[in-house]
């Protein structure tokens, strides 16, 4: 909605910059003002995500017309559907129709395709729909700061960005509708194709989806899959012989596929002692389902058949793999799994594709089918001995583990946790050799990293658990994962605790502490990290002690404690000076001047800030130099000297702009605007604020984001804009309350008091600053009250 639509407003060039979250904001000339519009929301990629076409696919004519009639009705017909749901027994075939319709549809949603298993029924972890959610908006575009925490939050942003889109939304492998409310888009201009062996009457009662139950095979349809993969191999087998190979696999496509290719594969056998040699298979697991009906006798049957065929070697890292902690993996992974070269695996890997035994849905990745992940982890448990599975689990999990630790070394090299203990001999982690490839690797196994985590505690491996825990905390800082971030620091403190490694509690409380702190649930995070110091100083840790001393300083500064931060950094200073650790010692001192800077000592502040500067420049650390250099231009502004602010914050946002980091450039260009101002040019402040609030837009962050409004504010204060400097205070006072951010909330009623003259403003900014006792809050309460005195 615009903030100023006067029709005056027209005679003025514009210059549109759109946001990934769809807000525009509208620069114009000083005389026409800056304003933000609410717009069609704009993806910076379309999301193209559907695995690959079914190879091979054949018959199921009706249910392909049935699905292509049902989103062919129109958004505006009131038969429109929004959801199709294809329901069936295990291995009938549902992902294959959902797919190979999908791809034939693809054209008719311009705006991209969404896809997700939703591992309702696989052996391991179920997705959630926050874990869904979180994964759908940042492919959507959503910054990772602008991710709701909550699930009604995050499922009504995934309701807003596909408002105007129309898009497939692919859920595969549901188990209940509690899965897929969550991820309804909310419009039938997007069709959600669900598939789930459950009948999910809720979902056709409630949300009034329409429900395709597909069956087993017809006869002929069935032979026609057989000679569809058989053809290029054997052409001399008889009717009789595929009518009864199909009666075997129960004519189910998944049973029907694995034993084609085992005939395929023997050209030479007769047909008919293949097929004696499957109805003489025993079955070697147990019951996959509740009933062990005959579909399900059918395909455990060809599944023992099929994998008794393999070679040894592949046969055991299927049986192996079924105790990866993911349903997905790389060959790097699965080669660390079995203790074999990358070589070795990709040959046997090819055997198991060839096999049917495994799928492989993008280059070097391969996954599972649920049910053939069951019958893996039945193999390796009536196979292998507990010792060898033990094994097995160590090797992939310290495999995560110190790759984990090589990415974090390129992501995060500043804020990584040291991890002294060497790989096993056994285990050769992946290499990295450039950040870009590092955070790539990290974004592909975001989840296996999660899986891994809970994978080492539930197998009373708490050692790697709250390591793995403590080395994805530097990657997660610069990330703001924060639904990961939780869940594997949640496990490390649990898991630190049944290690008995009182050192490991300290770092596992840590990881969780900066979770919180940044997500700002600051009475969790000062909770967590006051136990991390209480064993630091049990241990005599005295860099631990320093750390945890640091973050309960950054607390109280947030909190605006500004008596307790200045403590909590004298204390941690001191030790890190007896450390001689030169970077944290400047790193305290710069969060020690930030506090001078808002206790009104600019001089002091200005002077350590100068030395920090130059220690962060030797040792190469350019965040906390550009930061240094940020808070040096607050200083010398605080003094009086705009000239000398200007060096410092342009030196700032040349750091930024050769890091290329949005993150760092839209926060320091409030301060630009703001040294802007104290030199008397407001107008080139009224374009830094909103360059600013451009930015904090896309990444999501609404307090730094309401900073730059308030900026823009003040812009229009001095150029005598007082209506739209009111304008942009409420913006900025609303987006503060809505933070619970008490101290920003009541400067900038003060702000829109003075430009509006209402006391009603003032009079909630002084009941604010009760709160505070710094000397800049008690100047600013005695500015208020004499003003309402005077009136």
């Amino acid at each position: 909605m615009p903030i100023d639509d006067r029709n005056d407003d027209l005679r003025h060039a514009n210059r549109l910059e759109t946001t990934g979250t769809g807000d525009v904001v509208q620069a114009r000339d000083v005389h026409g003002g800056v304003h933000i519009h609410r717009a069609r929301a704009v993806f910076p990629a379309m999301p193209s995500q559907l695995p690959g076409d079914v190879r091979g696919f054949v018959n199921r004519h009706a249910e392909l017309a049935i699905l292509t009639s049902v989103a062919g009705v129109q958004p505006d017909d009131p038969h429109a559907v929004a959801v199709t749901v294809i329901t069936g027994t295990a291995g009938v075939g549902k992902t294959s129709l959902a797919l190979h319709w999908a791809h034939r549809v693809r054209d008719r949603f311009p705006d991209g395709q969404l896809y997700v298993n939703l591992r309702g029924y696989d052996p391991g972890q179920p997705a959630v729909p926050e874990e869904v959610l979180d994964r759908f908006l940042r492919d959507l575009g959503v910054p990772a700061t602008a991710i709701p925490v909550q699930l009604d939050e995050r499922a009504s942003l995934f309701r807003s960005l596909l408002a105007t889109r129309r898009m497939l939304v692919v859920l595969d492998n549901a188990a209940t509708a509690g899965q897929i409310r969550p991820l309804l888009p909310g419009t039938v201009n997007c069709l959600v194709l669900v598939t789930s062996r459950s009948q999910l009457s809720g979902l056709i009662a409630r949300e009034g989806a329409y429900r395709l139950v597909l069956d087993i095979l017809l006869e002929d349809d069935a032979i026609a899959l057989l000679r569809a993969v058989t053809a290029r191999y054997r052409d001399h087998d008889q009717h009789h012989e595929m009518v009864e190979l199909a009666r075997l696999c129960a004519r189910l496509p998944l049973a029907l596929r694995i034993a084609a290719e085992r005939a395929a594969s023997r050209p030479m056998m007769r047909l008919d002692e293949l097929i004696a040699d499957l109805r003489d298979e025993p079955g070697l697991w147990g019951a996959l389902t509740a009933g062990g009906d005959d579909d399900a006798d059918a395909v455990r049957t060809v599944f023992a058949w099929s994998y008794r065929a393999l070679p040894e070697p592949a046969a055991r890292l299927f049986r192996f793999l079924g105790l990866h902690p993911g349903n997905e993996f790389g060959l790097p992974a699965a080669a660390a799994l079995a203790g074999i070269s990358a070589p070795q695996a990709r040959q046997q890997l090819d055997v198991l594709i060839g096999a049917h035994l495994l799928e492989q849905p993008a280059p070097g990745r391969y996954e599972f089918h649920d049910l053939l992940r069951a019958y893996a982890v039945d193999q390796v448990r009536h196979l292998e001995t507990p010792e060898a599975q033990n094994e097995v689990r160590r090797r992939i999990l310290a495999w995560y583990l110190h790759t984990a630790d090589a990415a974090s070394t390129r992501i995060a090299a500043f804020d990584r946790y040291e991890l002294t203990q060497l790989p096993p001999v056994d285990v050769l982690p992946f290499a990295f050799d450039s950040h870009e490839t590092a955070l790539r690797w990290y974004r592909i196994e975001s989840s296996n990293l999660v899986a891994a985590n809970r994978a080492a505690a539930e197998a009373g491996l708490h050692s790697i658990a709250w390591r793995l825990a403590a080395v994805l905390r530097g990657i997660y800082i610069h990330q703001n994962a924060f639904d990961d971030w939780l869940a594997t620091s949640t496990i490390g403190v649990d898991s630190a605790y049944q290690d008995s490694d009182p050192a490991g509690q300290a770092e596992a409380l840590e990881s969780l502490g900066r979770a919180y702190f940044q997500s700002r649930r600051l009475d969790e995070a000062e909770t967590s990290h006051r136990g991390a110091l209480t064993i630091r100083r049990s241990l005599h840790d005295r860099f631990g002690e320093a750390v945890s001393l640091n973050t309960l300083g950054l607390i109280g500064l947030r909190r605006r404690r500004l008596d307790d931060a200045r403590t909590y950094f004298e204390q941690a200073g001191a030790i890190f000076r007896d450390l001689g650790d030169r970077r944290w010692e400047a790193l305290i001192r710069s969060n020690l001047a930030e506090t001078l800077c808002e206790v009104q000592q600019p001089q002091a502040a200005a002077e350590i800030l100068t030395e920090a500067a130059i220690v962060f420049r030797e040792v190469g650390d350019r965040a906390s130099e550009g930061n240094a250099l940020f808070h040096l231009s607050w200083a010398q502004r605080e003094i009086g000297d705009p000239a000398a602010a200007r060096v410092y914050i342009d030196q700032a946002l040349r750091i930024a702009e050769a890091e290329e980091n949005q993150v760092w450039q839209a926060h320091w260009l409030v301060e630009l605007g703001s040294v802007q101002r104290a030199a008397g040019q407001p107008a080139d402040a009224l374009v830094s604020y909103q360059r600013a609030a451009v930015v904090q837009r896309q990444l999501g962050d609404r307090s730094r984001e309401a900073l730059a409004q308030d900026g823009a504010g003040h812009a229009y204060e001095d150029m005598g804009r007082v209506a739209d400097a009111a304008d942009f205070y409420r913006m900025a006072a609303s987006a503060h309350r809505d933070l619970n951010d008490r101290w920003n909330l009541a400067q900038t009623l003060h702000h829109l008091g003075r430009t509006t003259g209402d006391t009603s403003a003032w009079q909630q900014a002084l009941e604010l600053l009760t709160d505070f006792d710094d000397p800049r809050a008690a100047a600013l309460r005695e500015l208020i009250a004499a003003t309402l005195r005077d009136r």
